[in-house]
């Protein structure tokens, strides 16, 4: 069974168009990762400094342009829950990032196919 060469060029440019638009979502994603994981190097920098502290050490949050006193205890719950939350984003990322590029190598791979299958036809 043979494909005409109109349907085998529309299949290339519908391949190649999923493609395109992998790799912007390649390097989207990877833009996204690498934010989430100077977040949460930065919480987990925090979150050791904080620890060195004494218990009875004031600490403040800022909140706008100001600054709010915080128990140790409140302060080191929220790093902990925004550390928890960036290493399951930064996770979910890397599998999203993994998928893409499958999909982007296998689109290569199919317009390969093709264009062998369609020179030699």
């Amino acid at each position: 069974m043979s494909i005409s060469n109109e349907a085998l060029q529309k299949l290339v440019r519908e391949i190649e168009t999923q493609a395109i638009v992998a790799q912007q979502q390649i390097s989207l994603v990877r833009t996204q990762q690498a934010s989430k994981q100077r977040e949460l190097r930065m919480a987990q920098l925090t979150q050791t400094e904080v620890s060195a502290l004494p218990a009875d050490t004031g600490v403040y949050e800022g909140v706008g342009k100001m600054f709010v006193a915080l128990p140790m205890s409140g302060l080191q719950g929220k790093l902990d829950t925004q550390i928890k939350d960036a290493q399951k984003e930064v996770e979910n990322l890397g599998k999203k990032l993994q998928s893409l590029e499958l999909t982007q190598k296998n689109s290569k791979e199919h317009i390969d196919r093709m264009l062998r299958g369609g020179m030699g036809a």
